[in-house]
């Protein structure tokens, strides 16, 4: 069952990396669930997420306090915003339009509903 963990934990920490640079791919939720696999799986991987400069206090924030930091939520906003735009830009559907309107205002409401770190 460790392994299994372990690969999921590596799977969902790329996955984090790459939403890193790519506006339609959460980082946030991949890196708690690297985290909680890691957990179960592997104490130096978990520390190392724990601990690392960038990623460790948004984890420890969120496992504390459920917070999201001001410049957190600001990003997903711009990101979510650009998102949109392109949509329309590109001329996506009206019902594909609706459909994202719905689902990231939802995205947003819940962001910008959880503390402040």
């Amino acid at each position: 069952m460790r392994f299994l963990y372990a690969g999921i934990g590596i799977l969902s920490l790329g996955l984090a990396l790459i939403g890193v640079l790519l506006p339609l791919l959460p980082t946030v939720p991949f890196l708690l669930l690297a985290t909680f696999c890691f957990a179960n799986s592997s104490e130096r991987l978990h520390s190392w997420l724990i601990s690392h400069r960038t990623f460790g206090p948004m984890i420890m924030d969120w496992n504390e306090r459920g917070a999201i930091r001001p410049g957190a939520k600001k990003a997903a906003t711009v990101s979510i915003a650009a998102v949109l735009m392109l949509s329309f830009i590109l001329g996506a559907p009206a019902h594909v339009v609706g459909i994202q309107i719905v689902v990231l205002t939802a995205v947003l409401t819940f962001i910008w509903t959880r503390p402040n770190s």
